[in-house]
């Protein structure tokens, strides 16, 4: 019997939340297999998913970026596979490959453009690290803090979504870079893991009532650079907050994201009085710098600086939309990661 290959599509257009068993619909089809391959592609199983906060944006028809998912395609995302097949010297049988374009699928046929050899992830212990430690996000967080903010030593840096994949990181590369960081984040769990595991110097839960004195607080010399993960209420603050000349690193929206009518900034005379710069980034467009910063990051990784901050959700793929919604909730610490098959039970 022919090997049965399930995936995720894009069953309707999210107006403001995603809708378990209304937005995505599962789809049953023969799976690909080692005669459909042609040269330079090679047939690989999905291992780990990636989930990201970008994703709600690709289920919107609005221009961005990149064109969003049609409706009746399968659902983008990157994935950490295993080789079971290639027609390219790039990968062999067995190896491991981040993917681009396999997306929610448990089988997947790539050409040579749209993955990533282990050989590209320094320091590799787990197919995990291409998504996690050493995956997107983590590439996110070190162009928008060490390339864009750049933060000096004594300088205060602020991290919203800050026990968020990207924010977790790009606190800690702050860290490393010898400012004091104060990280924002929903939850008391999250604000304590922060400042015992992480070494952020101050987390601070805004759901609290106290919240906007302790931010104050906290805030009293001013931010020098603000890493904006979730948008909406805490950006009007920090612009609040800001000091002369302030950077504000613009990475997110997440507390935006699953409402058809997103806040926007009511602080925005103090990019004008104070003087900042704010900048939006896409870390796709700085594909050149990739192996600089996996390098940095492995080598932080290898000397205890950086740690590993993963979520990772057992369960495959009919867990993935669930696991969607509760990113865009906030229930994760660290990488949202889906484990669509153990390495050790993938099928040769």
């Amino acid at each position: 019997m022919a090997r049965q290959n399930l995936s995720v599509v894009l069953a309707e257009r999210p107006v403001d939340d995603i809708i378990p068993g209304r937005t995505f619909k599962h789809v049953t089809a023969p799976a690909p297999t080692a005669e459909d391959l042609k040269d330079g592609q090679v047939l690989v199983e999905v291992l780990y998913l990636s989930l990201d906060p970008a994703m709600r944006g690709w289920l919107s028809d609005a221009r961005s970026y990149v064109p969003p998912v049609k409706i009746g395609e399968k659902m983008r995302g990157l994935a950490a596979c295993r080789v079971l097949a290639s027609r390219t010297p790039k990968a062999r049988l067995g190896d491991y490959v981040s993917a681009s374009t396999a997306g929610w699928t448990e089988y997947a046929i790539l050409r040579e453009p749209d993955f990533e050899p282990a050989s590209h992830f320094p320091g590799l212990s787990s197919p995990v690290d291409m998504l996690s430690s050493l995956g997107v996000t983590s590439l996110t967080a070190w162009v928008g803090m060490a390339n864009i903010a750049a933060p000096r030593p004594g300088e205060l840096v602020v991290v919203s979504g800050a026990a968020g994949a990207t924010g977790s990181v790009a606190g800690q590369i702050a860290k490393i870079a010898g400012a004091r960081v104060v990280g924002v984040c929903g939850e008391d769990s999250k604000c304590r893991w922060l400042e015992e595991e992480l070494g952020f110097d101050v987390a601070l839960n805004y759901k609290a009532e106290d919240f906007e004195r302790r931010f104050r607080e906290e805030t009293k010399s001013y931010i020098d650079v603000y890493f904006d993960n979730v948008g909406g209420k805490i950006l009007d603050m920090a612009l609040g907050r800001a000091k002369e000349h302030a950077r504000f690193v613009e990475c997110g929206l997440i507390s935006q994201y699953n409402t058809s009518t997103p806040q926007g900034p009511r602080n925005f005379s103090k990019i004008i009085t104070m003087r900042i710069r704010m900048q939006g980034f896409i870390v796709f467009d700085h594909a050149a710098d990739y192996p600089r910063a996996r390098r940095e990051l492995a080598a932080w990784l290898a000397d205890g600086r950086l740690k590993k901050a993963e979520h990772v959700v057992p369960g495959g793929l009919e867990v993935a939309e669930r696991a969607l919604v509760d990113l865009y909730r906030g229930v994760n610490m660290g990488k949202m990661i889906v484990e669509v098959k153990k390495p050790e039970q993938a099928r040769i």
